[in-house]
């Protein structure tokens, strides 16, 4: 994972979304995870971690977070965005399994340094 000193969160996500990329997968409380408002339901194996950014608090550890860029079977392009330490945004152990049985295929067109 990179760590990205030079961008915020913030701007990451302003580049993504000039980029067309909007859409933001995550764990419902049946511990599925769904891509948005369309519900479509994912397995680790229909997805690869294309890019992950690090982000890390200047003041306080607790306000770390990685967002990932994931591409689907079809290529349809999306974000997972976990907030980590104290403040983490997911509980319990099903979304850490998630994300460690999807692949990782990194790809430089989303470098942003």
């Amino acid at each position: 994972m990179d760590n990205h000193n030079l961008k915020t969160l913030s701007q990451v996500l302003n580049i993504l979304i000039q980029r067309g990329i909007t859409k933001e997968i995550t764990m419902n409380d049946q511990h599925q995870m769904i891509l948005g408002k369309d519900e479509k339901m994912y397995q680790p194996e229909d997805l690869r971690i294309v890019k992950s950014y690090r982000f890390e608090g200047d003041s306080n550890p607790d306000d770390n977070a990685v967002l990932y860029l994931l591409e689907d079977k079809e290529g349809e392009l999306s974000t997972i965005l976990d907030a980590y330490g104290a403040e983490s945004n997911h509980n319990g152990e099903e979304f850490d399994n998630f994300l460690r049985k999807v692949p990782v295929e990194e790809n430089p067109e989303y470098d942003f340094e």
